[in-house]
């Protein structure tokens, strides 16, 4: 579990490997991520846009942002989480992601929470660390 906590509110991503869905043979590999955003503060606030840096193994990098999760902007009161689910496929079997929401309080602020960066590493990949 990767966890990342901006102006009280944090986020936790556990990522896991979708074999089933995934073809070595065809360089294809998939991820799935689970992620729930949980809201510490006082005050109420909207997820209203994501982005994504993701990298393969090769650092081929792919930026993604749009409104929303899943096709949802949540709404969370103070004590609240959200969880939601989602995948990224890659060529190459490893890879990283990392990114930020913009969130909205009620009242009108902007604020950019960080989604912790998160490793994408195939079943029995070898691993080199750094």
């Amino acid at each position: 579990m990767y966890s990342a906590r901006t102006k009280d509110i944090e986020v936790e991503v556990e990522p896991y490997y979708l074999e089933e869905q995934s073809d070595p043979d065809e360089s294809r590999y998939v991820w799935g991520y689970r992620i729930v955003i949980s809201n510490h503060s006082s005050r109420p606030v909207r997820l209203v846009q994501r982005y994504w840096h993701i990298t393969d193994e090769n650092g081929l990098v792919d930026e993604v942002e749009g409104l929303g999760v899943v096709g949802e902007q949540p709404h969370l009161q103070p004590g609240d989480s959200y969880e939601y689910s989602s995948g990224c496929p890659l060529d190459t079997p490893s890879g990283m992601m990392f990114g930020h929401y913009q969130m909205e309080t009620d009242d009108g602020e902007t604020m950019i929470v960080d989604i912790p960066a998160f490793s994408l590493d195939s079943p029995g990949q070898l691993r080199i660390l750094n």
